[in-house]
């Protein structure tokens, strides 16, 4: 993929990709993003959402934007915006357990299909937030910093963190101890001490560094008592 010159971003994600390709006969363009690569706990999840193809829609989400740049509290109100004006939307997730089974990239790729399978609408286009997504046979246009440039890719990546963060809320009291509805899963520095005092549960990542270690360090731990 070509380098992109971050100085060339827009001051807010806009329609330019979607409007092109409203005006080659593509209505219905999803924008696809993922939420929750990084963290130590959880799936990953993704969303695919088709706006309406109308530029008028800009001016009523002009407050959408990278869900990392929004407050908690905008995501929830913008998600909850979103559902009344996209055409469709999808959420798809890849598990703790497909994570470990296919590597990071693959489990993300398989919950960015879902999101898209899931939809009511066959997308007859794709605007991709700097992924390749080999298993879709739909038209592709991925995009270094998509989120930051397209309206829909922006709109996909506050539902995909909203979805994800309600998930880990309820995962929360599932797995208790861990303050998976506080960092959602991520490594801070509560969740590595709870790491090592409660050792890892389902839901954690068995092949990310920090749970892998503690793993280990368990392991070895059981081998010195039994002996």
């Amino acid at each position: 993929m070509p380098k992109f010159d971050t100085s060339l971003l827009p001051a807010e994600p806009n329609l330019d990709f979607e409007e092109t390709l409203w005006g080659c006969g593509d209505r219905w363009v999803a924008g696809v993003d993922e939420a929750g690569r990084g963290p130590l706990a959880g799936p990953v999840a993704a969303a695919a959402a088709i706006l309406p193809p109308d530029r008028q829609v800009y001016l009523r989400l002009r407050g959408v934007r990278d869900s990392k740049q929004m407050s908690a509290d905008e995501r929830e109100y913008w998600a909850a915006q979103l559902k009344t004006i996209l055409l469709a939307y999808g959420i798809g997730f890849a598990s703790s357990e497909e994570i470990y089974a296919l590597g990071i990239v693959p489990a993300t790729q398989l919950a960015v299909q879902r999101a898209v399978e899931a939809l009511p609408l066959t997308p007859e286009h794709l605007l991709v937030d700097f992924l390749k997504l080999p298993g879709l046979p739909i038209p592709q246009t991925p995009l270094v910093k998509g989120d930051s440039r397209s309206l829909s890719i922006a709109s996909a990546s506050v539902l995909a963190k909203t979805a994800r963060d309600a998930l880990l809320c309820d995962l929360d009291r599932q797995y208790p101890g861990y303050g998976f509805a506080r960092h959602k899963g991520y490594g801070t520095r509560a969740h590595l001490d709870a790491l090592q005092r409660l050792g890892p549960c389902p839901i954690h990542r068995r092949s990310f560094q920090p749970v892998a270690e503690c793993q280990e360090r368990l392991k070895e731990f059981n081998r010195e008592v039994i002996s």
